[in-house]
């Protein structure tokens, strides 16, 4: 059901059984994947594309033009995966010539007063709660969960499967699976909950466990630290995941308690 009150550009693409509040507006180049819910008063501005079966909340704006001052009006985009919830005041803005677009993945709930910005990508299944703030370029892995008025520094790097405080300043990158939290922000421990709940065993959690004492807690530099992974710790998935992350970190990560 699309509501006579909302203002629709005339070349928007429409998926079937869509719906469309009151007093919605869509501006031109957008498209809207079948099953996805507009409630009323929300903005999709130019550029922009929703995935299926999505669902944007009274006064969410997505793919409004970015807050940096170089933008000059070059053309990039919003994405937004399937299956993904924007709630109410939540903002996400299109690309700038850096990377060309922002994109929030599938599965993703955005709950109430969020900003994504500029050129940031978010991954599969995160949850951003409450007032939380990206700031440009950020990277959000998969499965992490960011704990509500959260405020994460431009090009900041986020791993998967994360638990993140409320109320953190994240100015650091933050490993994988791990829990993080204090002022400053620091490691506290291993996502166990978490990682229990999405099907890690507890020998794959245990194996994360053996690595992160090593690179937090050994009293040993970064460089020394992974090259004692590398030669203690078993190969493994998790294993690459944490290697792979830390010595890609441009940032450098938090530190330890």
């Amino acid at each position: 059901m699309i509501s006579p009150l909302a203002s629709i550009h005339p070349n928007t693409k429409i998926g079937a059984d869509v719906e469309i509040g009151p007093f919605v507006f869509i501006d031109e180049d957008v498209e809207i994947g079948e099953g996805t819910v507009i409630d009323a008063n929300a903005t999709v501005c130019a550029h922009t594309r929703i995935g299926k079966h999505c669902h944007v909340f009274p006064t969410a704006i997505v793919g409004a033009i970015p807050q940096d001052l170089k933008f000059q009006g070059e053309l990039t985009y919003t994405y937004i995966g399937d299956y993904t919830v924007l709630r109410e005041c939540s903002t996400v803005h299109r690309g700038t010539a850096s990377k060309g677009k922002t994109v929030v993945g599938n599965h993703c709930l955005i709950m109430a007063y969020c900003h994504v910005a500029h050129d940031v990508v978010v991954g599969d299944h995160v949850i951003m709660s409450n007032a939380t703030q990206l700031a440009g370029e950020v990277v959000v892995d998969d499965y992490a969960v960011i704990g509500g008025g959260t405020l994460v520094h431009q090009f900041s790097h986020i791993g998967t499967h994360v638990m993140i405080q409320g109320g953190s300043l994240i100015n650091k990158d933050v490993p994988p699976y791990v829990l993080a939290a204090r002022q400053p922000i620091q490691f506290c421990g291993i996502n166990n909950v978490g990682l229990s709940r999405r099907g890690f065993s507890k020998e794959q959690i245990e194996r994360i466990q053996q690595i992160y004492r090593i690179v937090f807690l050994s009293k040993m530099n970064t460089t020394q630290a992974l090259q004692k992974v590398m030669d203690e710790i078993p190969e493994s998935a998790e294993r690459e995941t944490i290697l792979q992350f830390i010595q890609s970190s441009e940032r450098g990560i938090i530190k330890g308690a």
